[in-house]
């Protein structure tokens, strides 16, 4: 499931209160604990390939480069942290 937001959506950051507030511009539910990110586009334009761990107590985490949040489904989560 993706989730686009309009541009006047204010922008996520990983770090500090803005993170649980402020939404994504893409967000993205996954069922591994651990995800990668290289900011693929339908442009063709990305940035270098990162790997992401879920922090359990967050439920999510942030791409530093992109901003897209990728969302543990907890139903449905396999065991990989």
């Amino acid at each position: 499931m993706t989730q686009h937001v309009t541009p006047e959506t204010p922008l996520s950051t990983e770090t500090g209160p803005e993170a649980t507030t402020r939404p994504a511009p893409v967000t993205e539910v996954v069922t591994r604990w651990r995800v990668s990110c290289d900011g693929d586009d339908a442009a063709g334009l990305g940035h270098p390939r990162v790997w992401l761990a879920i922090s359990p107590d967050m439920g999510f985490v942030d791409c530093g480069y992109c901003d897209k949040r990728f969302v543990i489904d907890r139903d449905h989560a396999h065991d990989d942290h």
